[in-house]
């Protein structure tokens, strides 16, 4: 018999327990509704809430022991997640219990049931941290390309007579994400008395931008020689749109190789991996002897050495 139909049966078995133990055996709830038996003001906490904020505790509790943050907070916030690191750990736990329940159910009756698994549950934290680089990455290319709206609207309110620290203010209220939090917590830093050029400098090295970094300097140049502020950074903001330009254009012409290198990357491992699951037999040869699995080995290691190569080639860094 097919091991997933058993599995199948046995979830139905259990589903329909529970349906006769709490539809028909438990007996009915009061008449009276749960809002009106409440005392007003009372929050309501399912045992779910609870047991979640018990481990999230633990796991809080052992993060602080050990003192190390598999995903700090800087991380997440970088990355736009609004959570705690526990929070965020037990996500992935939970990630890789699901996964590897996944990977029980693809390797059994094999011999490779717990080699599977382990992969299965190795995908969560590995997909933690891909999700992670690629939000960072789309959250400062998204503050990348709106600069330069965002310096129009500061020499704007520079000409209108307000002072920068109002501008930069205003900005951060008027301006979408993720620029609108990045320049309130300039705000928020100058305000608890940390100096402006120093908040801007930081803002710039947390997004690694270039240009903001130039923005950066030329108010701290403008506030220790004076000058007319809104008319440098209409200028700088004129260069930081061209150089935009021209990166979109070498983005544009750089997608085809990335692509061809993506689609290169992946389709030996998800061709390996297809027939692995559709015909586990095909790689006997290879998996029973000695040379076949130093044959895949060496596959495994030329794939790796030859994705490294491509995605270099491909990367341009402007």
């Amino acid at each position: 018999m097919n091991p997933i139909i058993g599995y199948v049966g046995i979830a139905a078995g259990l589903t329909a327990l529970l349906v006769l133990l709490f539809l028909v055996i438990a007996p009915s709830g009061p008449s009276v509704s749960l809002e009106r038996r409440r005392a007003p003001g009372t929050a309501q906490t399912s045992m779910l809430t609870k047991m979640t904020d018990h481990t999230v505790g633990a796991i809080d509790a052992v993060i602080r022991r050990r003192g190390k943050l598999p995903f700090s907070a800087a991380d997440l916030e970088l990355a736009g997640i609004r959570m705690q690191p526990s929070g965020f750990v037990l996500m992935v736990i939970t990630a890789a219990i699901v996964l590897a329940l996944v990977g029980l159910l693809l390797g059994s009756g094999t011999a490779w049931t717990l080699p599977i698994m382990l992969i299965c549950m190795a995908f969560a934290p590995l997909g933690a941290g891909v999700l992670l680089n690629a939000r960072t990455s789309r959250r400062r290319a998204k503050f990348a390309d709106q600069l330069d709206e965002s310096l129009g609207l500061l020499a704007g309110g520079l000409r209108a007579g307000h002072s920068l620290l109002r501008t930069v203010d205003a900005v951060s209220h008027e301006t979408e994400s993720p620029t609108t939090e990045e320049f309130a917590r300039v705000v928020n830093e100058n305000r608890i008395g940390r100096d402006l050029g120093d908040a801007l400098r930081n803002t710039a090295a947390r997004m690694r931008s270039d240009d903001f970094e130039w923005v950066a300097q030329a108010i701290a140049i403008n506030q220790e020689t004076g000058g007319n502020l809104s008319q440098v950074l209409d200028q700088v903001g004129h260069t930081i749109r061209e150089r935009n330009q021209i990166r979109r254009q070498v983005k544009a012409l750089a997608a085809e190789g990335k692509m061809s290198a993506y689609v290169l990357i992946l389709l030996p491992i998800g061709v390996f991996m297809f027939l692995l699951l559709t015909q586990p037999t095909y790689f006997a040869g290879f998996l029973g002897t000695i040379w076949g699995i130093l044959a895949l080995i060496v596959a495994g290691i030329l794939l790796i050495v030859g994705s490294i190569w491509m995605m270099a080639v491909v990367k341009v860094k402007f």
